[in-house]
């Protein structure tokens, strides 16, 4: 079984108590590597051994988890800490980090977690499942705050604002928090994972707000895949040391395409963190000699409009040539976000477009101008020669022409794609399941 070094020291190899090969350190144990693929009873026998070890006995305990927008076996993982932890703590609630994603009805909960719809005390007695409610003022508590100038040393001067750090309260009426996720490049912090599982994961909008506009601010090109403490990812940390009670996390690596998994770890989330980024760093970043002129990003209906969908054009867009093309596919798609209007009300513009016309967003959420300007691109904007993007972006979605226009994207009838004439076309690259695997230039 492979393994791979961790950042937080040597790792050192033993056989746990289930038979399974477990490399681990002071603070973070883990099974599998980039070269590895676990097995049901591997990852399930981790999982229940871990938290058969850990002070969790007469204590409540949160369990923060992904949404339906993350590839990931959430089914066995779910069960496997229900196993360990039912009997031994006094309350157990899941939490979906949405984010500002749109909340899950209950027959997508069931699906997700692995149970029959209304019937979640028969295959999990004693467990709660609630979404974050984001939109709910009365569901959060406030922490702390980040102070303005705490703000500019974190962000490395690109921001000087007070920040109030506000979060589930279910998170802070719990004696333990445990996270629950994979592990994947991302356009906004490097890598996900760890404690973005509480910020912006379970966050207020303020907080959610400031941290993706940081990140546009670095741009996505310039930030994602990068491994380290990012400046996005040094305010969440800031943002969790706020936060009361103990953390755990088993952070997880899917292998490309599939739910199964290439590794997990497990320990303090930021070294959990640090030791899975490494695997999915080796796992889901794919090197191209030379860039293309057109990519088809083929769109799976896990990401249901396009606010989730563009992170088929963020994970390939390092790869495509200056003024080229990217084609997101996603007939299912028909929407820009319900619960981010302000998106279709500016548009899509590169960050220089915003930043240079300041007095005009600044009041704006800054998450919708963060996303704008992700899906928009790397590109320049002046009084004289107005905006100009690297790349065209094109909508192949069920959103009609005159809407995909309107927020200054490119337009084609998704019944007119060929996906032949794609694959057979020398400067183009077809991606399929797009918006988890990064592609990168070497």
């Amino acid at each position: 079984m492979g393994s791979a070094a961790s950042p937080t020291g040597v790792l050192a190899a033993q056989v746990g108590e289930s038979g399974i090969a477990v490399t681990s350190t002071a603070s973070v144990a883990r099974i599998g590597g980039p070269r590895s693929v676990l097995t049901d009873d591997q990852v399930r026998g981790f999982v229940i051994e871990q938290l058969g070890a850990a002070d969790v006995d007469g204590r409540s305990v949160c369990v923060l988890v992904p949404d339906g927008t993350r590839s990931c076996p959430l089914p066995l993982l779910v069960s496997a800490v229900h196993d360990a932890l039912h009997g031994r703590v006094t309350r157990l609630t899941v939490l979906v980090a949405l984010g500002t994603h749109r909340a899950m009805d209950e027959e997508a909960l069931a699906a997700h977690l692995g149970y029959e719809p209304g019937a979640l005390a028969d295959r999990y007695p004693s467990m709660e499942v609630r979404n974050h409610a984001w939109w709910d003022p009365s569901e959060l508590v406030d922490v702390g705050t980040i102070t303005a100038g705490r703000i500019a040393e974190l962000s490395e001067g690109m921001l000087r604002r007070d920040a109030r750090v506000r979060i589930n309260r279910a998170v802070v009426e719990h004696d333990v928090t445990l996270i629950l996720g994979p592990v994947l490049p991302h356009e906004v912090v490097g890598f996900s994972g760890g404690n973005k599982y509480l910020f912006p994961g379970v966050a207020d909008r303020e907080l959610i707000d400031l941290s993706h506009w940081l990140g546009a601010l670095i741009t996505s090109g310039r930030i994602i895949g990068t491994r380290g403490v990012t400046p996005v990812r040094a305010l969440i940390d800031e943002a969790t040391s706020m936060v009361p009670g103990e953390r755990l996390a088993f952070c997880v690596v899917t292998r490309s395409g599939t739910d199964s998994l290439h590794s997990v770890a497990f320990g303090d989330p930021s070294a959990a963190w640090a030791a899975a980024a490494d695997v999915s760093a080796e796992t889901h970043i794919r090197y191209l000699d030379a860039p293309v002129k057109r990519v088809l990003s083929l769109i799976p209906t896990r990401y249901g409009d396009l606010w989730t969908g563009a992170k088929g054009f963020y994970k390939v867009e390092p790869v495509v040539a200056d003024g080229g093309q990217v084609v997101l596919y996603a007939p299912h798609i028909h929407e820009i976000s319900a619960a981010h209007p302000q998106v279709a009300e500016v548009g899509y513009h590169c960050r220089d477009y915003f930043t240079k016309q300041w007095d005009r967003f600044e009041d704006l959420h800054w998450g919708d101008l963060a996303h704008a300007t992700h899906l928009r691109g790397a590109g320049t904007y002046d009084e004289i020669a107005g905006e100009r993007c690297r790349l065209t972006v094109t909508l192949a979605t069920g959103i009609p022409e005159d809407v995909a226009r309107a927020v200054n994207l490119d337009y084609l009838d998704p019944d007119r794609i060929d996906l032949a004439a794609w694959e057979a076309d020398p400067d183009a690259m077809v991606v399929p399941d797009a918006g988890e695997d990064l592609y990168r230039l070497r």
